[in-house]
């Protein structure tokens, strides 16, 4: 509910203040596939998480939550996947790394720690705070949601701009496997 800040402008000697409502304790959670197969267009996968405060204090994603995630990402690309991520704790937890193992129709590949440039899913985090999230006072958890679904759907429907965080990772694609990329 912070809003981020990207760049203001005001006559000289009159510093712009941002009102905001309240800081709140509530967040939103976002988990992100960036999905990519030969011949075909690019496609973003992403479930928003709000936080209700029912979850055994957990805030954010759990292995169950990337679990399902992985699931629906099969059941929509309908093939085997190669997934490659980040160093996420939760992508390391025992439980998850277990269930990857058992499904014949997913390799994981881990990234090396702290290489983001690597990762074409912090091209999609980059275009959304500096694109739609920029310059905004939320004034609620709701506004805050509809906001990134409106920004990762304007993504998702843009092929070009996926391919381009692929492309600024320097990886390639196998023609043969999709590739999904997650954070």
């Amino acid at each position: 509910m912070t809003p981020p800040i990207a760049r203001t402008w005001a006559r000289r000697g009159h510093t712009p203040i941002i009102r905001v409502r309240g800081r709140s304790r509530r967040r939103v959670s976002i988990a992100a596939l960036t999905c990519y197969k030969t011949g075909e267009r690019s496609r973003l996968i992403y479930p928003p998480r709000r936080d209700d405060g029912q979850r055994d204090g957990r805030k954010s994603f759990a292995w169950s939550d990337y679990r399902d995630l992985l699931q629906i990402a099969h059941q929509q690309l309908s093939g085997p996947i190669v997934l490659v991520w980040d160093n996420l704790n939760v992508h390391l937890d025992v439980r998850l790394r277990t269930w990857t193992a058992g499904r014949d129709w997913l390799i994981v590949h881990q990234l090396p720690s702290h290489a983001p440039d690597l990762n074409p899913v912090e091209g999609i985090w980059s275009l959304l705070r500096r694109g739609w999230l920029s310059n905004v006072a939320f004034t609620n958890p709701e506004h805050l949601v509809q906001t990134i679904r409106r920004g990762l759907r304007t993504i998702q429907y843009r092929s070009d701009l996926i391919d381009g965080c692929l492309t600024g990772t320097g990886l390639s694609l196998n023609p043969t496997t999709p590739r999904v990329q997650a954070q």
